[in-house]
């Protein structure tokens, strides 16, 4: 039986980011997943994009993965806030500048990030990766777990890691519950191109149903471009994905609220479901949960990976500190207790934005105006609220 440190269950983004910085620590990692290896720019790509906020990129960084990245990201700037419900748009900016920083975050294509991260796994010495590969079951022991894979075999580690998502196999083998709050959303995901340079600015609209927010691209055929997720109700995200092309681009120009001026939309659509889930543990005996396994929050603030990746700060600082108690039951219950404060108060405060943005009725769209103006007006709120977005604390 083949022996590991660490098995990482899961090959999404936030899998191949543990098992690329977790093998770069000189630990022996298997990283499986049960998807056909067709590559990120197959037919199933994932058009969506990930905004890399600071303590992110510092990560990455780390572990040797920027480098790669930088010449497909877009910088972020500024964080224009519009509130488009009625009457005429309110815009507030919010600038890292404020903070003293050289940007918000930084963002890039997920396909671009999957095709970096899967070169750097195929060129790493102590990192083995099975596409096609699933997790189907776990013995958990005291010295380690034994993990049964779909292909007949089986491995075994000091820590299984679960990274395999919100219907995560890991995490109903160990038996962990979750919370779930559906909103009756999806988010339509496309690019646009548009005239004037986005100039670093990312940008949300607000009105009835969700954001509809714009965040920077690099120039796509020599135009300027940003990439759209337009946050909505469910029955109303599958009607504008089905739309012909003109007759989206005039749905697409009427939501933006006229933010970036005209947009020309490009490229294929999706919708993705919107929802929060928390799980009611983070661990298990031999067992650790990360990303959307432990949490799944709506696309606001640009906390999903991000909150993955915190994930991962905790994980490789606990492997630095501790090395020899890799998996124990008292280094996983440090990890819980690292995260799951975090986890719970991003959860809730992402959940109560998203309520806030769906409103429709006119006196909740009038106190969000307000509240708009009133955090962007007094200074250390505006800063203190920036600050706690970027994981950057108090």
């Amino acid at each position: 039986m083949e022996r590991f440190d660490i098995l990482v269950a899961g090959g999404g983004t936030a899998g191949l980011c543990a098992a690329a910085a977790l093998g770069g620590l000189g630990l022996r990692v298997l990283c499986v997943d049960p998807a056909p290896g067709d590559g990120p720019d197959g037919p199933e790509a994932d058009l969506r994009t990930t905004a890399i906020l600071s303590p992110a990129r510092r990560l990455l960084e780390e572990a040797g993965l920027w480098e790669a990245l930088a010449p497909h990201v877009a910088p972020l700037t500024v964080m224009r806030i519009v509130e488009a419900g009625r009457g005429a748009p309110l815009a507030r900016d919010f600038a890292a500048s404020d903070l003293g920083q050289e940007g918000f975050g930084w963002n890039v294509p997920n396909r671009a990030l999957k095709r970096v991260l899967g070169e750097r796994l195929a060129a790493a010495p102590t990192v083995a990766a099975r596409r096609g590969v699933g997790f189907r079951s776990r013995l958990a022991g005291t010295e380690e777990v034994v993990v049964g894979l779909s292909d007949g075999t089986e491995v075994a580690a000091r820590l299984l890691l679960g990274a395999d998502g919100r219907e995560s196999a890991v995490r109903r083998a160990c038996g962990i519950g979750v919370r779930t709050t559906r909103y009756g959303q999806k988010a339509l995901v496309f690019a646009v191109t548009h005239g004037a340079p986005h100039g670093g600015v990312s940008t949300e609209v607000h009105a009835r149903g969700g954001p509809f927010t714009l965040v920077p691209l690099p120039d796509h055929e020599g135009r300027p471009c940003s990439a759209v997720v337009w946050m909505t109700e469910g029955a109303e995200a599958l009607r504008l994905s089905a739309l012909p092309g003109d007759a989206f681009a005039e749905a697409v120009n009427a939501r933006s609220a006229g933010a970036m001026g005209p947009l020309a939309p490009v490229g294929p659509r999706q919708v993705w479901p919107i929802v929060t889930q928390v799980a009611d543990r983070l661990t298990a005996r031999r067992t650790a949960l990360m990303a959307e396994a432990a949490h799944v929050v709506p696309p606001i603030g640009a906390q999903g990976l991000n909150m993955s990746l915190a994930d991962l700060r905790a994980l490789l600082d606990l492997c630095r500190e501790r090395p020899g108690a890799i998996g124990e039951d008292g280094w996983l219950s440090a990890y819980a207790r690292a995260r799951g404060p975090d986890i719970r108060l991003r959860a809730a405060g992402i959940d109560a934005l998203n309520r806030a943005s769906i409103a429709g009725a006119a006196p909740l769209v009038a106190m969000r105006g307000l509240g708009l103006r009133a955090l962007h007006g007094v200074g250390p709120v505006r800063q203190a609220l920036m600050r706690l977005g970027l994981g950057l604390g108090r």
